[in-house]
């Protein structure tokens, strides 16, 4: 079902919250994980900081970089993640990763891995559908979901063959290139989320999602709409030290209410 159908007053829409393990430290990530959850997001997309990636822009890039600075490791990463599937055991994980990361212990022990810390699912987007070196099967023996990433580069027939290869969700970038800037959500961009929905996949769209209008226009057609830079760059707009942080976990708090509309 859509985000929004059949929103009321008490109806919010489903909000997938995009945040980075261990940035800017690991006891605000939690906190920022908390203001989400508290501000409505139903679903923590938490990445796992990597060096090299392929789909961040600027934001998560820096992010990643304040966080791997400060040593954080997969394991560390992983330990933040338990902590806050801990603190909220009704909000699935989804983690969001590179394949390297997911290679360097062995794709199935990435997954167990990941089970063993609360995950409820992995998106990693260099690893492609039909040729994704055994995640699929590997979440499918843990009790995980792997969410594949379409994009609106994808030619028809590869679309198509996504969309129908039986996957519970499917991960739909709202345009070609990388997270962060500005996105035009227009006919044709919600022509591509309903073909990737087709088939009864539940679609998470995102990219460059900023305010609640683009929800509101997004909620028909999404499972669930998908935000990240924007809390980001929260964090990253305030100061570093106790005051600038309780700001940016209100700020936080509040932008996910908006794009919930709550």
């Amino acid at each position: 079902m859509p985000a929004c159908a059949g929103m009321t007053k008490k109806t919010m829409i489903n909000l997938m919250s995009h945040l980075i393990a261990g940035f800017p430290d690991a006891e605000t990530s939690i906190a920022i994980a908390d203001a989400l959850v508290k501000g409505g997001a139903s679903i923590l997309e938490i990445q796992l900081a990597f060096s090299d990636p392929s789909a961040d822009g600027p934001a998560i890039q820096t992010a990643s970089t304040i966080a791997l600075e400060k040593g954080f490791s997969t394991k560390q990463g992983l330990e933040i993640v338990k902590k806050i599937h801990e603190r909220h055991p009704e909000t699935p994980i989804y983690i969001m990763t590179y394949g390297s990361l997911a290679f360097t212990p062995g794709v199935e022990n990435f997954v167990k891995m990941c089970k063993d810390a609360g995950v409820s699912a992995c998106i990693i987007p260099d690893l492609p559908f039909d040729h994704d070196e055994g995640l699929t099967a590997a979440c499918q023996k843990h009790g995980l979901e792997n969410i594949p990433v379409a994009a609106p580069s994808m030619t028809k027939e590869r679309l198509e063959t996504m969309a129908s290869a039986g996957f519970k969700y499917i991960y739909a970038a709202l345009r070609a290139g990388t997270t962060g800037s500005q996105t035009v959500i227009d006919q044709a961009t919600l022509d591509f989320l309903d073909t990737v929905g087709k088939h009864g996949a539940k679609v998470l769209g995102g990219f460059g999602i900023r305010n609640g209008e683009q929800s509101k226009v997004l909620c028909k057609h999404v499972h669930a709409v998908v935000a990240g830079s924007v809390f980001v760059n929260i964090v990253l707009a305030n100061e570093d030290s106790a005051e600038g942080r309780a700001k940016a976990i209100a700020a936080i708090e509040a932008k996910a209410k908006e794009l919930t509309g709550n």
